[in-house]
């Protein structure tokens, strides 16, 4: 019988900071309709693990393959195919929300501006479409930031801490984006201290400092 060949598959990856080992022999393997929540104790190098897929460091050793082809040799391919979510909203500051949005989802694609206020209609974040980002409080700008990987249209999502600075209402409503977008058949891969519901789509990788 054929496997089909995971969606993101990272092997045997290994990255030292200074005489750090920080992350030592990492595997894993997501399919299309499955989200990947890495968890563990502060300073294991969850968020270096996801530059590392991000393709932002490259590993001393191993590699990080997107549909069978390394990341590092095939980066536009790549590039294109996830929206990546830092701890940090990344906004500009003295741009709105809906401009912060049109700025970086127009360096991917041409998206009208409806469709960009029906993505931040969807992460509850656009009755402050048209405030500067530096007057946003850190729950508002994290709903920013979920609403440009909703919008970005792209089957992978990496996302670190995604849950951070949100109040129940926010948890629940990035939580029920993320559910739709594994079930839609997309993927993600999640660093969250938030627990995250448990189901035959999700899959846990514990890191150790």
């Amino acid at each position: 019988m054929h496997t089909p060949t995971p969606s993101l598959r990272v092997e045997d990856v290994h990255v030292w900071r200074g005489e750090r080992h920080v992350l030592q022999g990492v595997n894993f393997e997501i399919q299309p309709g499955n989200l990947l929540h890495i968890a563990g104790s502060n300073g294991a190098g969850k968020t270096t693990l996801l530059r590392v897929v991000c393709g932002l460091i490259a590993p001393e050793m191993g590699e990080v393959l997107w549909q069978g082809r390394n990341i590092r040799t095939d980066r536009e391919s790549f590039q294109a195919s996830f929206a990546f979510a830092a701890h940090d909203a990344a906004l500009k500051a003295d741009l709105t929300a809906l401009e912060n949005l049109r700025f970086t989802i127009g360096l991917r694609r041409s998206a009208a501006t409806p469709e960009l206020l029906d993505a931040m209609q969807r992460t509850g974040s656009h009755e402050y479409a048209n405030l500067p980002a530096r007057v946003l409080s850190a729950g508002q700008r994290r709903r920013v930031a979920m609403a440009r990987v909703l919008a970005s249209r792209v089957p992978l999502w990496l996302l670190d801490e995604p849950f951070s600075n949100l109040d129940a209402a926010g948890v629940t409503v990035i939580s029920a984006l993320i559910d739709e977008h594994v079930a839609g058949g997309g993927a993600a891969v999640i660093v969250a201290h938030h627990g995250l519901s448990a189901g035959p789509r999700v899959s846990e990788l514990v890191l150790s400092a």
